[in-house]
């Protein structure tokens, strides 16, 4: 079943008020002036052999990400070719990290660059070692550090993944001028935050049924999934602390992001996604600040939204805006 009672045409308009924080701009400045301040560099050791692969050649890398802590991540390139090739930085789904690079063989086969970066304390090669007294009050990630924007997880989830972006410049091969953050689901949401938050650094940005948009909306309507992790919190802890929570997620709400992201955008929806409900997804795409932006509706579609037939799309988009390798 539907689980939105807008028919498409509403979700095309559909541009709730923004609740960004006066602040916001320069919470994100001094967050990432701090992560930054550590210093750090990227290494990078060639593991190709290790996974008997033939056509593709495989780095296993470490940059520094949030308090200068070293996160883990797979580059992947087309065997043979020195570049610069574009790349594409992908960020993963809830839960999950970086996974073995034979998971992700898609993009250097279409002659891309491939940073796939793990995601702190969701993936076995990047702990999270946490801030403040680490208070928690749910399984899972959603509810980590939320008495404040300071010690929330994803304060230092996003700040990881802008530092990848800082990474793309110090491995050899890589095209700075072509960057592409992507993902789906956390990732896609990920990605939408990185696009915000580094401007014209990027070339583009996809992302795929994105989750952490419309914070104050979300865990209303969907019905499965991460943001039920909030939904208990509140149910426990209601009414006192709604309103300093939902202060906290405003600060790492998608929507937000977006208004501050220009580059071309595609966007993905499943009409029928219990976990990052189509309303959700809307009111990050209209908000988007961005003149070239794309959504690709699949009507019928959970969240797992296009499937097989998505990175197709992808490519053909990417195409379109000359975002390809001379190979």
């Amino acid at each position: 079943m539907s689980l939105t009672d807008f028919g498409l045409d509403e979700l095309v308009s559909y541009r709730p008020e923004s609740t960004m924080p006066q602040d916001f701009d320069e919470f994100w400045r001094r967050t990432l002036d701090e992560a930054r301040s550590h210093g750090g560099s990227v290494k990078a050791e060639r593991v190709t052999a290790r996974y008997g692969l033939r056509t593709v050649e495989v780095d296993d890398v470490r940059f520094p990400g949030w308090n200068g802590e070293p996160v883990a991540a797979w580059l992947l390139r087309p065997l043979g070719v020195d570049g610069p090739l574009p790349v594409v930085v992908s960020y993963q789904g809830y839960s999950g990290g970086r996974g073995r690079p034979t998971d992700h063989l898609f993009w250097s086969a279409a002659g891309y660059a491939h940073l796939v970066v793990d995601s702190r304390g969701q993936g076995h090669a990047t702990p999270d070692r946490g801030e403040g007294d680490g208070t928690q009050w749910s399984e899972g990630f959603m509810t980590r550090g939320i008495d404040s924007p300071e010690n929330y997880y994803y304060r230092r989830l996003i700040a990881d993944c802008v530092r990848a972006v800082d990474a793309v410049e110090q491995l050899p091969g890589l095209d700075t001028d072509r960057i592409v953050p992507t993902g789906g689901s956390q990732g896609g949401g990920l990605a939408l935050a990185v696009a915000g938050l580094t401007g014209d650094r990027v070339a583009a940005v996809m992302s795929d049924v994105p989750f952490l948009c419309h914070f104050r909306r979300a865990p209303q309507l969907a019905l499965e999934g991460p943001y039920q992790e909030i939904v208990k919190y509140l149910r426990w802890h209601s009414p006192h602390r709604v309103q300093p929570t939902l202060d906290t997620l405003d600060y790492f709400d998608g929507v937000h992001f977006a208004q501050r992201a220009t580059a071309p955008a595609l966007f993905s929806v499943g009409l029928m996604d219990p976990v990052c409900p189509p309303q959700t997804v809307y009111a990050a795409f209209n908000r988007y600040a961005g003149e070239d932006r794309t959504m690709t509706v699949w009507p019928f579609a959970d969240h797992g939204g296009g499937c097989g037939a998505n990175p197709p799309a992808q490519l053909s988009w990417l195409r379109e805006r000359g975002l390809t390798p001379e190979l």
